[in-house]
């Protein structure tokens, strides 16, 4: 399902920057899952970027993405949520969207490549703004929670997408 109209790519686009905004708020709203490991999360608002990604393409998955995540840092953060955000933002979206296109993994593999690299980006914004290397023993950690969490979003993402598929706009 590709929008044609203008007017309601726009529209289109915008529920969805709201819906993943709303994701965002909804998540931060829950109890920490692990509390003894500071910074995971789940991912809902990445449900969002899944369904474009798969649905409309990059572009729109890309505008969505940043859109929300300097919405989030302006509402319920910092100037250092949003470079850490970005980051995360940015490499998730972009190797998602190498791994998509190279059709080596399932809606679910991409989730996964999507949450741990995520962590990555944001584990990268912390060893340049800290300048310690050592932070990065703090990845393997991330990268189970981050495949745990991309699995679980992948799957929410999978189904879905199988729905919007048949949806005329």
């Amino acid at each position: 399902m590709k929008i044609k109209s203008l007017g309601r790519r726009v529209a289109f686009l915008g529920v969805l920057t709201s819906l993943a905004l709303i994701l965002s708020y909804v998540e931060s709203l829950l109890p920490p899952i692990w509390a003894a490991v500071p910074g995971i999360k789940i991912g809902l608002p990445n449900i969002v970027i899944i369904v474009l990604l798969y649905t409309q393409g990059l572009k729109e998955a890309a505008a969505v993405s940043i859109v929300r995540v300097c919405l989030v840092a302006l509402l319920f953060g910092n100037v250092m949520t949003m470079a850490y955000s970005v980051a995360g933002a940015l490499l998730s979206l972009g190797l998602m969207a190498l791994c998509k296109r190279a059709n080596i993994f399932s809606v679910v593999g991409v989730s996964v490549v999507g949450g741990v690299s995520h962590n990555l980006g944001q584990i990268l914004v912390a060893i340049a703004l800290f300048d310690t290397a050592e932070l990065g023993y703090y990845m393997i950690v991330l990268a189970v929670t981050g495949t745990i969490a991309g699995v679980l979003i992948g799957i929410a993402g999978a189904l879905l997408v199988k729905r919007f598929e048949g949806i005329k706009l």
